[in-house]
């Protein structure tokens, strides 16, 4: 691993996650933020700061700056499992459908409790996500001709299913409440992430990332084809199951909490690619650090470019379509395409 790299790339996310928490329509001063932290220090002594300041701080911008690292690095880094496991650089991490079911929970779950429980309309999109996931790959079992090759078409069917869903539901809900709040879930937010989202997504996703983590020097041989693993001693099978099941329960709880967050999935790891190399050992930690650090800086960008908040999922896509063209004609003839 390139320790010079992770180093820089994790100062360059502190600094970040800093200027991240000062910046907002509300600005806390720097002298603020220290204020805060000092209060802790004094047995928890908060009577020097303002309540606002405090609300801001403890209650919205912090767990909010918390989760955009967690979304960017787990979305990023799943993207470049899915792209190992499938031997295809232009594959995201909603290639199973799993985005598309969360999506049509979520939606399913403003529609029937419009005033709603956020837990539930959460519990929904998560259940419909990981069917999604489970139904490409029931299918793909049934049919087992070449399985990746599969997997992928089974993953576009199912996307297809969930997305005509999607439409029914979106065209019987109320179009004055109802279909506002499903249109604002698809574009992906961070708005009312809460500590208690991060009681859940922080296990789900630190688990995942652990779990590659372990297993990137498998990534390594998997990207092989299952005829070089299955020759190196490797159940190609076993493996590829136990990484898309994680990958997917990242994707599903990522949507569950925020909607749809497009392109960094795509376009992190081929940023990594370029940095780190292809070896999975280098290339995942990178992968981490540049998906949190393009998270927080679109977040703080939706929050801060007028006074009415933009979702986060136009500014990944206004910057993720332009990027990933750059990196297309950066990489013209390489054979990666």
């Amino acid at each position: 691993m390139n320790n010079k790299q992770v180093f820089f790339l994790s100062g360059v996310l502190a600094v970040l996650f800093f200027m991240s928490i000062l910046t907002g329509r509300i600005n806390i001063s720097f002298r603020e933020i220290l204020a805060l932290f000092s209060s802790i220090l004094h047995n928890g002594d908060l009577s020097g700061v303002s309540a606002p300041y405090q609300l801001v701080f403890w209650w919205i911008r912090l767990p909010r700056c918390i989760m955009a690292v967690v979304v960017g690095a787990g979305l990023s880094v799943s993207g470049a499992v899915y792209q190992a496991l499938f031997r295809n650089p232009l594959v995201s991490p909603d290639i199973l459908g799993v985005s598309a079911g969360c999506t049509f929970g979520a939606a399913l779950g403003l529609i029937l409790l419009p005033l709603n429980s956020f837990l539930f309309i959460q519990i929904m999109a998560f259940v419909f996500g990981i069917a999604a996931v489970s139904l490409a790959m029931g299918i793909a079992r049934l049919i087992a001709v070449k399985p990746v090759i599969v997997l992928v078409l089974s993953g576009m069917v199912v996307m297809s299913l969930f997305n005509a869903l999607l439409m029914v539901v979106k065209y019987f809900s109320d179009p004055y409440e109802e279909l506002p709040n499903i249109v604002f879930w698809i574009m992906g937010s961070l708005t009312r992430v809460s500590w208690q989202d991060l009681y859940t997504a922080i296990p789900i996703t630190g688990t995942g990332l652990v779990v590659f983590m372990l297993l990137r020097f498998r990534l390594n041989i998997l990207s092989l084809g299952d005829l070089q693993a299955k020759s190196l001693g490797m159940n190609p099978a076993l493996f590829r199951t136990l990484l898309i099941g994680a990958s997917s329960f990242i994707v599903a709880s990522t949507v569950a909490t925020c909607g749809q967050i497009c392109w960094i999935g795509l376009i992190i790891p081929h940023m990594a690619r370029t940095l780190a190399g292809p070896e999975h050992e280098n290339m995942l930690p990178v992968t981490a650090l540049l998906g949190a650090i393009f998270m927080v800086a679109a977040d703080t960008a939706a929050r801060s470019i007028s006074s009415a908040e933009i979702p986060v999922g136009i500014i990944t896509a206004l910057t993720g379509a332009p990027v990933f063209g750059f990196l297309l004609y950066k990489n013209r003839g390489s054979g990666w395409l």
